[in-house]
């Protein structure tokens, strides 16, 4: 048995050894050709050695097989020998124009920096044994072809240098072709240098940061650079090709609303591509065109928002109010979209013009020209906002109120570049104007008004109440009150004392409802309430309530509110800001005659019915004790 085992071990210890021998093999290898590179561009071929034995750090000979040569080899470069590249090459290895660079110690490129027509032919990757054995290939071959340069480039108008305003719209056109026998490609690519804001640490960018905007690939497909893909995404960027004279192709970029950022120095790149016989895509030309330096000046250096008149105004009641506001620095494309405003600070319900109070909105126009108005919606039948010009807006009020006193601004927030910005487009810069104080002549105007519950039978549920409120305008000219009834809970101290004549001053901790109102132009008002109301008016002075059938709810405190109301030349009525407020009355309601003879009958009910259960259960009860008696005798 071990007699047989031995050849066996032998046996398989010869087709191992022979496996291994075999695997181990050098194996040199270069990309599949024939590769077509252009003359006076780089050219880069990778070679590697695999399977050999000896050290990690590999050196390569570089041989050439001119087509013009009859075959003869021609050293170019080696990693070992400084005397190896034959004259040709001599100095052009020297100045470093051909060379070999390393990747690993086992894989190197051949670089040849500017390709000549005489550098066609076969290029032989050799490299020298390190090996104990001499096993596998030890070179490998590819056939370099050199086709002639024919990539054009072009553009139509260069960049100036002037400065050119935020918003405002960028084109840039370049213009390139290629006639190749070959199959190549093409792409084109626009992009710029410098000009970026300092970074977040402060520093300013290198200017030679290079960014690309846009491209049309070797493929055709738009590939936006990483810095613009929001914008591209949004539709702020785009680049179409066009057909030209010749079969030149035009390429257009378009910036539809230059930003700060955008400043710098713009070019225009084409590559020329072809497909080796690996299938990769190989680049094997390309030429940049610089088109000229972009200047963005920042709109807030040339923005500017004037409001007309300056300064104060004086007028009287019932006059037109008119105002002016100007924007200027805009970009002349007038592409930009507005969104204008005016503003008042202040009013004439006894502030001072200017100072303080909340700043509310009078009017405002949107970028596509729909114009609002403010809290005041009264003023939209009474007033108007208008573009009379490129960048001038007016706002009219016809006739003026003293409740228009104040400090009015003009305030602009501008979309550069986009006339019709979306809900969420961020306003670019917004500015506002001086302010135009408005004053408004008014007359002396005296409000009085005095609350009173008529005297009469006590008031009890079911009754109607009445109360009058005597209101007092004094002044010049037409005027009219306008009234309200106020209602507040009874105050628990009242309500004890149960008095419905004492007047009590109005609780400030409560908050008081509108019951009724009856308005400067005889209109009566009534608000929520479980009773049927009405308001009129008795004489000049005189304003009546009338609560009918009241119920419980209807107990409180009552005042009234009155505010003077003046009219204008032109017919117009308007709050002089006038006011006052009565006194408070106490409204008690009693009970009723029926209520309280409910009570009785309620009490006497129930007791008689008591008596009668009583009487019942003891007559019950006492036949019941007689009935057991006499049956247990029997």
């Amino acid at each position: 048995m071990r007699t047989m085992m031995a050849p066996m071990k032998a046996a398989l210890f010869l087709l191992v050894h022979g496996v291994l021998q075999y695997a181990m093999c050098r194996d040199v290898t270069l990309p599949p050709g024939p590769l077509f590179r252009v003359a006076g561009f780089p050219l880069s071929l990778p070679c590697a050695v695999t399977g050999y034995d000896g050290p990690r750090t590999q050196d390569f000979e570089w041989f050439l097989y001119r087509d013009d040569a009859g075959g003869r080899q021609m050293g170019v470069v080696s990693t070992r020998d400084k005397g190896f590249p034959y004259a040709p090459f001599l100095t052009r290895v020297k100045n470093g124009e051909v060379r070999v660079e390393r990747d690993s110690g086992d894989k190197v490129r051949l670089v040849l920096q500017r390709l000549r027509a005489e550098d066609q032919g076969k290029y032989e990757c050799y490299t020298p044994s390190t090996d104990t054995t001499f096993q596998g290939n030890y070179s490998s071959m590819v056939n370099v072809r050199v086709i002639p340069d024919t990539l054009q480039i072009s553009y139509t108008r260069s960049l100036t240098s002037q400065p050119v305003p935020e918003g405002a719209e960028l084109t840039l056109t370049c213009s390139s072709s290629i006639q190749s026998q070959q199959l190549t490609h093409l792409s084109i690519t626009f992009g710029k240098r410098g000009g970026e804001e300092p970074s977040a640490d402060g520093d300013g960018a290198e200017a030679g940061t290079v960014r690309e905007i846009i491209s049309i690939d070797k493929l055709l497909g738009v590939l936006p650079g990483s810095f613009y893909k929001t914008r591209y995404d949004d539709g702020e960027i785009t680049l179409e090709k066009r057909n030209g004279e010749g079969g030149q192709g035009v390429y257009v970029m378009r910036m539809k609303a230059v930003q700060p950022d955008d400043s710098g120095s713009y070019f225009c790149e084409a590559s020329q591509w072809i497909r080796d016989p690996d299938r990769s895509w190989q680049k094997i030309a390309q030429r940049t065109l610089d088109i000229g330096n972009l200047t963005v000046k920042q709109l807030a250096e040339s923005l500017s928002v004037t409001s007309s008149p300056r300064g104060d105004v004086t007028l009287q009641i019932g006059s037109p109010l008119i105002l002016t506001c100007e924007v200027l620095g805009l970009p002349s494309d007038g592409n930009s979209g507005l969104l204008v405003q005016w503003m008042k600070r202040g009013s004439g319900n006894g502030e001072v013009a200017g100072a303080g109070g909340v700043e509310v909105t009078v009017a405002q126009m949107s970028p596509d020209g729909t114009v609002s108005w403010g809290d005041d919606l009264s003023r939209s039948s009474g007033g108007s906002l208008e573009k009379v010009a490129e960048g001038k807006y007016s706002l009219k009020l016809f006739s003026a109120r003293p409740s228009d006193s104040g400090v009015y601004r003009c305030v602009v927030s501008v979309y550069a570049g986009r006339r019709n910005p979306g809900p969420s487009t961020p306003v670019t810069l917004t500015q506002r104007s001086e302010g135009v104080t408005v004053n408004l002549k008014t007359k002396d105007v005296l409000v009085s008004a005095v609350a009173q519950l008529p005297r009469g039978p006590l008031l009890k549920r079911g009754s109607t109440i009445t109360l009058i409120c005597n209101a007092t305008v004094t002044t010049t000219g037409p005027a009219q009150a306008q009234v309200q009834w106020l209602r507040w809970p009874i105050p628990e101290s009242a309500v004890r004392r149960e008095s419905d004549a004492a007047p009590v001053e109005p609780p400030v901790v409560e908050t008081p409802k509108v019951i009724a109102a009856l308005m400067y132009n005889g209109v009566a008002n009534t608000y929520a309430n479980s009773s049927e109301i009405s308001v009129d008016r008795l004489s000049a002075v005189s304003y009546r309530l009338r609560v009918h059938v009241a119920t419980m709810e209807d107990q409180g405190m009552y005042a009234c509110h009155a505010e003077a109301w003046g009219q204008d030349p032109h017919g117009g009525w308007y709050n002089t800001g006038a006011k006052a407020e009565s006194n408070a009355v106490t409204v008690y309601l009693y009970s009723r005659a029926a209520d309280l003879l409910l009570i009785p009958l309620v009490v006497g009910v129930s007791s008689a019915l008591l008596v009668g259960i009583i009487i019942i259960a003891t007559v019950t009860c006492c036949f019941m004790k007689r009935l057991a008696r006499q049956r247990a005798r029997k």
